[in-house]
Order: structure tokens, then C-alpha cells, then sequence
């Protein structure tokens, strides 16, 4: 079981949002960590992937299936709503607003990137704060690092994948050197603590 500081916090449902950054390996890391969470989850699990500018994207389709949860990608200005996996859709950065809605930005891309996984975590930091843990998993950039530690910054739990078990470790390396996570584990340990913090606060 993974441990770590402020990681009993996490497990006993002390939590209101969830971030997820990844890079390449990611869809097979979410497919890990997605279909742990039961319906009942009462809390967002935002999520940027990677991926080339296209107009749609399969992302949403591949998990519907095998979630309990829903999985969907979230328009400009909807509320963040809980039980709900949310995707940034493509070519869009996608932002938390102070009144716990969506934004979705055309800025430049940030480390190469538009997702960006910086621009959602900075973004998400100061809405939530102790209430916001983010998960750094596997990935080719450093993409994530600086908005890790935006989080640990303002209070949030920081969770990265051992970079040792990732399929791309320099995203999660990164993020351990930038960031000082409060803990790593493996895709299953993640998972596991994510299904414990979301049975505990739908009890």
C-alpha cells in the first residue's frame, strides 16, 4: 500500500478534486488507474493526456467502457462536477477557475505542449489547496514538475508514479526532483489509494 506523508489524509476522503498529468504510456497508466474508481466516487478526477492537435479525440470512447464512472471531455464554463472523469479535450489548455468551472485556453503551449499539465495543476492549486491532489505518471517532457509543486505549495497532496515502473520516466522524474512528492508507488498503489479516498467520502 502506497504511504507516505499526509497520504492517511488522502485515504480518509480529506480530498476535493483530483489532477492527473501524463504523457506517452499514459492510456495504458489511466487504464490502470481509471477503472479502480468506483460510481459512487464523489469527487473530479481532471485529466491531461498528451496528444496531437486534432479535432476530436478518442480518449473519451476508449474509457467509457470500462469505467464505473463517467467519462467525458468538459465545455467553457461548466461547473466541475464530481464522479466524473474529465479529459482536457485537444488542443486546448484546460483551467479551474476560482468558481470551480472549466476554462478552455488557446494560449501558446507550455513545455511544447497545449494540454498542458503546468497550466492545469497552477490553475487548480489555488481553488482547492488541501483540498487537491496531483498525480504525475508516466511521460517523455518535464511537463507537470512545476505545477506539482504549485500544489504542494499550497497545501495539496503530490502523488508520482515510481519513475522505475513508468513506461516514460522522465516526466515522473521530473516531478520528483521539482516537486519533493509526498509519495510514489506503483499504477496499482496509486489506484488503490484513490478507490480508499473515494469510498471514504461517499460514506
Amino acid at each position: 500500500m502506497l504511504t507516505g506523508e499526509r497520504i492517511a489524509d488522502v485515504m480518509e476522503g480529506r480530498l476535493e478534486a483530483v489532477v492527473v498529468g501524463t504523457s506517452a504510456g499514459g492510456i495504458e497508466a489511466l487504464g490502470v488507474l481509471l477503472p479502480a474508481l468506483p460510481a459512487t466516487m464523489p469527487f473530479p478526477v481532471v485529466i491531461v493526456v498528451h496528444m496531437p492537435p486534432r479535432e476530436t479525440s478518442p480518449i473519451v470512447d476508449i474509457f467509457k467502457s470500462r469505467c464505473a464512472i463517467d467519462v467525458r471531455e468538459p465545455v467553457d464554463k461548466e461547473p466541475v462536477a464530481g464522479g466524473i472523469a474529465w479529459f482536457a479535450p485537444p488542443n486546448y489548455h484546460l483551467l479551474i477557475e476560482s468558481d470551480r468551472t472549466f476554462a478552455l485556453s488557446i494560449d501558446a503551449p507550455l513545455n511544447y505542449s497545449r494540454p498542458s499539465i503546468d497550466a492545469l495543476f497552477e490553475s487548480a492549486a489555488p481553488v482547492y489547496g488541501r483540498a487537491l491532489v496531483a498525480i504525475v505518471l508516466t511521460g517523455a517532457n518535464q511537463d507537470g514538475a512545476n505545477g506539482a509543486a504549485a500544489v504542494r505549495d499550497a497545501g495539496g497532496v503530490v502523488i508520482v508514479q515510481d519513475p522505475a515502473t513508468a513506461e516514460m520516466a522522465l516526466m515522473p522524474r521530473a516531478a520528483v526532483a521539482r516537486a519533493r512528492p509526498h509519495a510514489t508507488g506503483t499504477l496499482q498503489e496509486i489506484a488503490a489509494v484513490l478507490r480508499a479516498a473515494a469510498i471514504a467520502r461517499h460514506r
